[in-house]
């Protein structure tokens, strides 16, 4: 978790260079046909192959026969094995499963944090794999808020200033007048001008949960919101979440070992050795 946080603010504390809207899977096979294209013959069955992802990207979220490889000090390890899945907008979805089988690799892979090596990532419409790192960038700012488990707020930022990044980054003018409203909905209108070591590790969550929602993400994935959190305060954090899923309509895929938490949601998947179960 903390690795996601460092590539995710590395990320977003570098502003990309150039202003663009990332294609839509649609604009991305418009045609353009000149000498080094392939066959007509060719492009058709090329095209054979992607429609049904196109057509799936009506879907908030898309995973498409994921594969996903990382390096260790043994070799390389398969941590996603062929995952297929679709969520849909708004809905919630938990994801449960032993230590090891991949569950933070998911979200990494729908967050755009981690490529596939195989396989595609659809999310809100686009296809992650047709983006560049400045493109992603722009794109998790605009569609993805996360939260993770251990907080990863910048310690050297009051709550305010936390929760006002991404809106600042965004180019919006209202950023703290916004920051100081979400701190407000999460119960931490007292608190704004506290840094994180003045913070409980409830607050700090909630500070978390706010930033996550700052900018009205279409999607926010929650890596193990509560596992740093005692019982109590892990069940005030799991209402606020909800209750922001809920005000917002944002859809909700969240990792989770705690029971509760997920049959709070929609739909609940098993991840047992990179594979769904």
């Amino acid at each position: 978790a903390a690795s996601l946080c460092l590539t995710t603010f590395s990320a977003m504390l570098n502003p990309p260079r150039v202003a663009s809207t990332p294609p839509t899977f649609a604009e991305q096979d418009t045609p353009r046909r000149d000498a080094a294209q392939p066959s007509m013959a060719a492009e058709f069955a090329l095209r054979l192959t992607i429609a049904p992802f196109a057509a799936m990207l009506g879907a908030m979220v898309v995973l498409d026969d994921i594969h996903l490889s990382l390096a260790s000090a043994a070799g390389m390890v398969d941590i996603l094995r062929g995952v297929s899945l679709e969520v849909g907008r708004g809905e919630t979805v938990g994801v449960v499963g032993p230590s090891g089988s991949g569950k933070s690799t998911l979200l990494a892979a729908m967050a755009g944090l981690e490529r596939p090596g195989a396989g595609r990532v659809g999310i809100n419409g686009h296809d992650l794999g047709a983006m560049d790192e400045d493109a992603l960038a722009r794109f998790r700012r605009d569609h993805i808020g996360i939260v993770f488990q251990a907080f990863h707020l910048i310690p050297t930022m009051t709550a305010l200033e936390n929760v006002a990044v991404p809106l600042e980054l965004a180019g919006r003018a209202d950023s703290d007048d916004v920051a100081r409203q979400k701190l407000a909905d999460v119960g931490l209108a007292e608190r704004v001008q506290h840094l994180p070591a003045q913070l409980s590790g409830g607050e700090q969550q909630r500070v978390a949960i706010a930033r996550a929602f700052a900018n009205d993400p279409a999607l926010v994935l929650a890596d193990e919101p509560t596992g740093n959190l005692d019982q109590a305060t892990g069940h005030e954090v799991i209402e606020l979440m909800f209750a922001a899923h809920a005000q917002a309509g944002t859809t909700l895929v969240l990792i989770t070992h705690d029971a509760e938490l997920a049959g709070r949601c929609d739909r609940v998947l098993r991840l047992v050795d990179g594979r769904l179960a």
